[in-house]
């Protein structure tokens, strides 16, 4: 049984007539995208007439146009509506973990009384595109899975209470690897725990589209002018950004902005994308979805890491198989950013940490 839920607002005034911003937006999205009010009508369903109704509708709700049309120029949206898109966006990238774990909750919850129970792998993993990808493929294959979204730290302790069966983290390759590994050996042991590879990815700075504030690396974050937008404490990418602001010998207390978080990469490029900030860290497939400029920092591996006992469990094997397949292999490869050329292989601590770990 699969179930979405996807978030909805209504607009208007206090005590008021409210439409529902659904259709409205996919109107105005349409209309950005192909600069006529025909051509997005007919790409969401609707006749002319009920498109230009509803637009009209809104119109009188606000008090201001969302559409500006001219003999010739066809149809342009006005800062108004190009504001609600982004405040749809931003939105959708902040409560999509929250709607997806729930989802998932509710889909096991289902399943138990639909059909006899079977063992579902737990997940706790951050946010990210190669768990999202590799969840359609176990749904696609109707294998039971409990998704819970959490930062990487909070993520490796569930495992080690026995919370999850599969933990998400994220080790920076090169100069931070060791220091990085060390928070997570707090609750991984080399005889206890091993790791199913993910994959590779980029993770650098997000900026608004052809980098108008000139930056050109971290060392820019302590420009006075900057609003920062970081990620929650806990979480992978924060503690790659507490790494490089100390490799830079800057403070956070001179990043503006640095308390102001948001959950996911998505929701960080979508912040910035939206005008609420100049710059953030990221993976490269968040800044081209929202289109924005990238510049790479450095590359990490993402990981599972899992029990040892678990290897020959069956539905923790059912999983780790079908991460080794070439479909899922083709599946991250195809994300932006991401690298496949590992995914699936089954390391010891050692083996993968070599001189990272005791």
């Amino acid at each position: 049984m699969d179930i979405t839920l996807r978030p909805q607002w209504d607009v208007g005034p206090p005590g008021g007539p409210h439409i529902d911003s659904t259709a409205l937006l996919a109107l105005l999205a349409g209309v950005q995208e192909t600069g006529s009010l025909a051509q997005a009508a007919r790409g969401v369903g609707q006749s002319y007439r009920h498109a230009w109704g509803l637009v009209k509708h809104a119109e009188a709700l606000f008090g201001a146009p969302l559409i500006e049309s001219g003999r010739g120029r066809g149809s342009v949206l006005t800062e108004l509506a190009h504001k609600l898109i982004w405040a749809d966006r931003r939105i959708a990238a902040r409560l999509s973990p929250l709607l997806e774990s729930l989802a998932s909750e509710l889909e096991r919850d289902l399943d138990r009384s639909l059909v006899p129970a079977r063992a579902a792998v737990r997940i706790d993993a951050s946010h990210g595109f190669a768990v999202a990808r590799l969840m359609e493929l176990m749904h696609a294959a109707e294998l039971p899975v409990e998704l819970r979204y959490r930062n990487s730290l909070e993520s490796v302790a569930a495992l080690a209470r026995g919370d999850c069966d599969l933990a998400g983290l994220h080790v920076p390759i090169g100069e931070f690897e060791g220091r990085t590994l060390r928070r997570y050996l707090r609750w991984l042991r080399a005889d206890t725990h091993c790791l199913v590879h993910v994959a590779v990815r980029t993770q650098g700075l997000f900026v608004a589209r052809d980098n108008p504030k000139k930056l050109r690396g971290v060392a820019d974050l302590r420009r006075p002018e900057l609003r920062f937008v970081n990620r929650p404490q806990g979480s992978g990418t924060r503690v790659l950004t507490e790494l490089l602001l100390e490799r830079e010998g800057i403070p956070p207390a001179a990043v503006r902005g640095y308390a102001d978080t948001e959950l996911t990469h998505a929701a960080v490029a979508a912040y910035i994308a939206s005008g609420m900030a100049d710059v953030g860290i990221g993976v490269q497939t968040a800044a081209q979805r929202f289109g924005l400029h990238f510049i790479p920092l450095l590359r990490e591996r993402y990981f599972f890491a899992l029990r040892i006992a678990s290897l020959e469990q069956a539905h923790v094997k059912a999983v780790i198989e079908m991460l080794q397949s070439p479909t899922s292999r083709a599946a991250i490869a195809a994300i932006p950013g991401y690298h496949a050329a590992e995914t699936g292989k089954v390391q010891r601590l050692a083996e993968a940490f070599a001189a990272g770990t005791p």
